[in-house]
């Protein structure tokens, strides 16, 4: 694993992250949406099991594999089965799964060869369907200009570098970095799927523009209020012309008969 990736995450910082955040909230939704119940499920890159936790509490049946120790003891002592492993080879039967999750490694993996092979294997894992997370490529810009970092050190070169190559490396230390990752186009990771061997159902912002609303915290935490930031963000899922302006891209795949 890139040593950088596996310094940021040695750091702990997905225990606080993956918790009650609009990003969450859609993604369990939208999960619900395409999970048949009692489905067995592989969360590949499930950190410290935020999902494959709740998962478990909604009677699915779940493996989590990561490739960070810390996020396999840490979800492990949650009562869940986890184990090491890379998304590019699982070590998992052929066919053994109803669904398998990939909501983080396509961030970390750069070279699109990589990102395909994740891809295809898990399609060779899943009877069924493959739901994978991509980063957009603008939300690093949406992020600089709405949150009002644009002129903070460093920063820009940062950003005008991901908007050029979708890629970045190793900017942890850089105020508002992040560490080695991609950014997605959505027509890239449509292609990625097809290249994979998967058939696209479905591609859907997860976030949408709420991701970026100054009072979303207090929005989200009152239950009128956070039902309709959901239900407005379900309203737009579909328009083409807004779906890059999004923190996050859910995919949705099943296997190609």
């Amino acid at each position: 694993m890139d040593a950088d990736i596996l310094e940021y995450y040695e750091r702990g910082g997905e225990e606080s992250r993956l918790v009650d955040s609009i990003e969450v909230l859609r993604t369990k939704v939208l999960l619900q949406r395409y999970l048949p119940p009692g489905a067995e499920v592989l969360d590949v890159g499930g950190a410290s099991g935020a999902y494959a936790t709740w998962l478990a509490g909604e009677g699915h049946r779940v493996r989590l594999v990561d490739p960070v120790p810390r996020h396999v003891n840490s979800a492990r002592g949650k009562g869940i089965d986890a184990v090491e492993g890379d998304a590019r080879a699982l070590d998992e039967p052929d066919g053994s799964r109803d669904a398998v999750l990939l909501l983080g490694p396509l961030y970390h993996l750069l070279d699109r060869g990589d990102r395909v092979r994740a891809l295809a294997e898990a399609g060779r894992v899943t009877r069924d369907l493959v739901v994978a997370a991509v980063i957009s490529r603008w939300a690093p810009l949406f992020e600089g200009m709405l949150r009002g970092v644009i002129d903070s050190p460093g920063f820009l070169p940062m950003l005008r570098e991901d908007l050029e190559s979708g890629t970045r490396r190793a900017t942890q230390n850089i105020p508002y970095g992040f560490t080695t990752c991609y950014f997605h186009r959505p027509i890239e990771i449509a292609g990625e799927i097809a290249d994979a061997g998967l058939t696209l159902v479905d591609l859907l912002p997860v976030e949408g523009m709420a991701h970026w609303i100054p009072d979303l915290a207090a929005r989200l935490a009152g239950p009128d209020k956070r039902a309709v930031v959901l239900e407005l963000l379900e309203r737009t899922e579909r328009e083409p012309e807004i779906l890059g302006a999004t923190s996050h891209l859910l995919a949705v795949a099943r296997k190609t008969a």
